[in-house]
């Protein structure tokens, strides 16, 4: 196919760029796509996600990596009741406390994390 067999494709509208606000519903846009419920996303429910949660980190030369052996304290960068990082597939999403369930750990969440807030 040659470029003259494609022809513009016309786009009206009464906005111009100037008067179109950021986050401002398009003309065009459905009146009903607010209405979404959780049972809109059934198809992606299945799709694993990997979760991780952060006690806190740690920096060492490849020589005291080495050094280490059982019983060996490692310290890392975060104090005794400082909210952990949790991860979702290596993005952060929340920040939470660390509990114990049933002889098990596990994580409150105490903050989520929105967009842009991720240094807060």
């Amino acid at each position: 196919m040659a470029d003259e067999d494609f022809e513009p494709l016309a786009v009206e509208s009464s906005m111009t760029l100037d008067e179109f606000e950021p986050g401002e519903i398009a003309p065009d846009t459905p009146e009903d796509a607010e209405d979404k419920t959780a049972s809109d996303l059934a198809t992606v429910f299945d799709v694993p996600v990997n979760i991780s949660a952060v006690l806190g980190r740690a920096n060492m030369s490849v020589a005291q990596l080495l050094k280490l052996a059982s019983g060996s304290v490692l310290e890392l960068d975060r104090k005794v009741g400082e909210a952990i990082d949790i991860y979702v597939n290596n993005r952060l999403v929340a920040r939470g406390e660390v509990v114990v369930v049933d002889d098990r750990l596990g994580v409150t969440m105490t903050e989520i994390i929105k967009d842009g807030d991720a240094n807060a």
